[in-house]
């Protein structure tokens, strides 16, 4: 699968131009279920071209989204090397800057040779937080910050390992990484924009859900992450995938998930909404959540969504 793209969910800053606490987000996914109604608000054709677009973040009425540009795809071997499955490939990362309307405002290339798989993004209040990877598992990644105005990437580490997604825990300034397909998570301690001490590798936490392969998470205050992604459901080995996406509530103390509900959505082709990048912020009576998941040509699709529960949170 594609390294995490974390599909991105993304939690709530801002809804439009006034600030809403993360974890009045988190509280509203708690309130999610499988008979949770979804309404379409609107269906936004983007502009441009979009690529693979992998991780979302929405500042006021500005979006981010991060995107990778396969130009050789990677090819498998025969049996794996130096502890790869296949060959680099080649391609070059974004981060794409656009209005509400689909129109490109901004376009920085991130990445160096092999590392050009941008995943899941989130932001901390002053940066955006982008990991780029080689697109491959078990691989390296490079961790960026990136200034929302300026569009100015900054290197900030390196990691022995292929990191999907970020987000970025603003209580305790800790970055939380996951690898390839969400398995492992990593965290690391942030002082004044950069990570303390020699950036290694810390040794990872095992993720306890196999439910949905996260393709984007972001804090959601209370120690907590959202995560949304997907999981590929096949009846025979070759046959046509059924999709199924998901949205999860995670603890971030230990890993584990505190709510789980599948997100019963798909666009007109049968890819579903979870598929890469999600935003998620806090509506009138539930959430709103911003769904970009086709490439190339895309088609930004916003949803909101009202539960009994929810209303207690308004």
């Amino acid at each position: 699968m594609r390294g995490f793209a974390v599909a991105a969910i993304v939690i709530a800053l801002t809804s439009g131009s006034a600030q809403q606490p993360r974890s009045l987000v988190g509280d509203r996914v708690m309130a999610l279920t499988r008979e949770t109604q979804w309404t379409l608000v609107s269906s936004v054709p983007i502009r441009f071209r979009t690529f693979h677009p992998q991780g979302m973040v929405k500042i006021g009425d500005t979006i981010f989204v991060s995107s990778v540009e396969v130009t050789v795809p990677t090819k498998r071997f025969p049996a794996p090397v130096n502890g790869v499955d296949r060959d680099a490939g080649e391609g070059a990362g974004h981060l794409f800057k656009m209005d509400t309307s689909g129109n490109l405002l901004a376009d920085v290339r991130l990445g160096e040779g092999s590392i050009y798989h941008p995943g899941g993004i989130d932001y901390d209040g002053t940066s955006i937080w982008v990991a780029v990877a080689e697109y491959r598992p078990n691989s390296r990644a490079i961790i960026y910050r990136v200034n929302p105005q300026t569009m100015r990437a900054t290197e900030t580490f390196r990691v022995d390992d292929h990191i999907g997604a970020v987000a970025y825990d603003t209580d305790e300034n800790i970055l939380h990484g996951a690898s390839w397909g969400s398995r492992r998570f990593y965290q690391w301690k942030v002082q004044g924009g950069s990570v303390r001490g020699t950036p290694q590798t810390p040794r990872p936490r095992q993720n306890a859900s196999h439910y949905i392969d996260y393709q984007d998470c972001k804090y959601a205050g209370n120690h907590r992450m959202v995560c949304t992604g997907v999981t590929e459901l096949r009846v025979t080995q070759n046959g046509t995938p059924f999709r199924l996406g998901g949205m999860e509530l995670v603890d971030l103390h230990d890993g584990r998930p505190l709510h789980q509900a599948p997100v019963l959505l798909w666009t007109a082709t049968g890819l579903d909404m979870t598929h890469n990048p999600v935003w998620v912020e806090p509506a009138a009576t539930g959430i709103r959540a911003y769904f970009m998941p086709e490439d190339d040509t895309s088609t930004l699709y916003i949803y909101e969504t009202e539960s009994a529960a929810s209303r207690g949170f308004r």
